[in-house]
């Protein structure tokens, strides 16, 4: 006898298979009740599992992440707790990235530079890594420098910039200015122990090259990639108020003289290979060493102010191998140690300075 014809084994079976459909309605009522919050909290849920997961080691170098250079970094200005202070500081800042509101030809402090401004050669208000930035200047001065053979403080690397980089006058020690530009540096500077060199300061090294930097091929790179910001003639923009540049000119009477630091070929194609053009950081540089050293040459070959500096480098022997003016220690040509070939020079004040006093340069 089948179920069919047995009544309660019939509805035995009917109420089952009512329960069943019930327990899949009842089911998916709780699944559509519960979908809003699973998507919710979809981050929390699959946080939760993944940290019963056991991490996985890896057990060679090679699978081990690279680790990141530990770079310098700026501390951040709104850490000083003193209001005064901070005021100062903050001065001192808009000083270094607008020098020429305050200090330029249309002044209004004074006017005793040339119109560009500090940070056109100390990137981000000398805070930028490789960009020339002031990381280690409070750690290293004062300190002798070999250009003067004298001990400089602070204030007179600032006045160098004035009166090389800003073609400029001196800035009083004594005045407000002045005084902000220090508290400025020297803050930037509270984060390096004494006596050590913040890792990013300066310029990022280039090697030298193996030919002498070529002037007509940089006036090629020149004309690609730098002619629309710094314009044909290396004049620069100026900003419509006519007060500072939007971007710095490069040579002529308004750009830095041949005192300058940036006078070296090498420290201007360190500091174009890895900050130019404009947007380029130090770990994708667009330009290669060759440009680099060929656009510096072009550069550095234009017309600039003079600045007579007869008591620059009173040891000639540590005359920097790229210094462009003699009388030098070796017997090389002026010529050559503006544009190089470098290595021959290298090796021979090498061999000079190790004849004296066994050191290398």
């Amino acid at each position: 006898m089948d179920d069919h014809s047995n009544p309660e084994k019939l509805i035995a079976s009917m109420a089952k298979a009512i329960q069943r459909l019930l327990l899949i309605v009842v089911v998916q009522l709780l699944l559509l009740i519960m979908a809003p919050f699973l998507f919710m909290y979809r981050n929390e849920i699959a946080h939760f599992f993944k940290a019963k997961e056991k991490p996985v080691i890896s057990k060679t170098v090679a699978d081990q992440p690279a680790v990141k250079e530990n770079y310098w970094i700026a501390p951040d200005i709104e850490s000083i707790k003193d209001s005064i202070l901070k005021k100062q500081v903050l001065y001192g800042k808009d000083l270094i990235a607008h020098t020429s509101k305050y200090l330029g030809p249309k002044g209004s402090v004074k006017s005793i530079s040339n119109g560009m401004n500090c940070q056109n050669c100390h990137l981000d208000a000398g805070t930028r890594i490789f960009g020339n930035n002031y990381g280690s200047v409070a750690s290293t001065y004062p300190k002798l420098r070999a250009r003067s053979g004298k001990i400089e403080d602070i204030y007179k690397r600032v006045n160098d910039c004035f009166e090389r980089s800003l073609n400029g006058i001196a800035l009083d020690t004594l005045s407000t200015e002045m005084q902000a530009i220090k508290s400025y540096i020297t803050f930037l500077g509270t984060n390096v122990m004494k006596g050590e060199k913040a890792k990013g300061s300066g310029f990022k090294d280039l090697d030298y090259p193996d030919r002498s930097a070529d002037v007509v091929k940089g006036k090629e790179i020149y004309n690609a990639k730098c002619l629309s910001c710094h314009q044909a003639n290396g004049e620069g923009i100026l900003n419509p108020d006519g007060i500072e540049f939007t971007y710095p000119p490069l040579w002529g009477n308004k750009s830095y003289n041949d005192g300058a630091g940036l006078y070296r070929i090498s420290n201007f194609a360190k500091y174009i290979k890895y900050n130019m053009p404009f947007g380029v950081h130090y770990d994708n540089p667009q330009l290669s060493d060759d440009e680099a050293w060929d656009l510096a040459a072009f550069v550095n070959s234009q017309p600039r102010p003079h600045k007579d500096v007869p008591l620059d480098w009173p040891d000639k022997s540590k005359k920097p191998v790229d210094h462009p003016f003699g009388p030098y220690a070796d017997h090389f040509s002026e010529q050559q140690h503006k544009y190089g070939p470098f290595k021959p020079i290298v090796e021979e004040i090498n061999k000079l300075q190790k004849s004296t006093s066994g050191k290398k340069i």
